[in-house]
């Protein structure tokens, strides 16, 4: 499945999303910019967007919720041991209360991918970080897997209903 996003201000966006009634777009905002998702079509339509391929996929989006998106800058060796430990990982967030979906996302072109999670509200997401199944995910090592390209950053946004 292929997968398209770009930023801009809310405005703007909302303005593309009314061009093209045809595309089921998510948008949402940011502490500094809003972003406009759209999956599950072949055509990208954004002039400066990024293009992804949905190597996982779970739950089913929503037009409401709280979306975390974690860039992984992965290198090209390193891509295949990346998206098996994701594989291997999956399940353990689908059961969790307040879960609604998760992608991972491979770049088109570039080498950072993005672990989209959304989720029915913040707190849901602050509740999956305390919990054992993140710890045990997310346990600290002394340095970050050979595999990273440079060091991770996570975006987050609070979709808005556009229905």
């Amino acid at each position: 499945m292929h997968c398209y996003m770009t930023n801009g201000t809310e405005q703007y966006l909302q303005g593309l999303v009314e061009k093209n009634p045809a595309f089921t777009f998510y948008l949402m905002t940011g502490a500094d910019s809003a972003l406009l998702y759209y999956e599950k079509a072949e055509k990208n339509i954004f002039e400066s967007g990024r293009a992804y391929e949905a190597i996982i996929t779970s739950g089913m989006l929503t037009h409401s919720g709280y979306v975390v998106m974690n860039h992984l800058p992965v290198i090209e060796d390193g891509q295949a041991i990346f998206e098996d430990r994701f594989k291997q990982r999956q399940q353990q967030i689908e059961h969790t209360p307040g879960f609604q979906a998760f992608r991972l996302l491979r770049p088109d072109s570039g080498h950072t991918y993005v672990a989209f999670t959304q989720w029915e509200s913040k707190q849901a997401f602050e509740d999956w970080k305390e919990s054992s199944d993140f710890k045990k995910a997310h346990a600290a090592k002394s340095r970050p897997p050979a595999y990273y390209a440079d060091r991770p950053f996570i975006t987050y946004y609070h979709m808005l209903d556009q229905q």
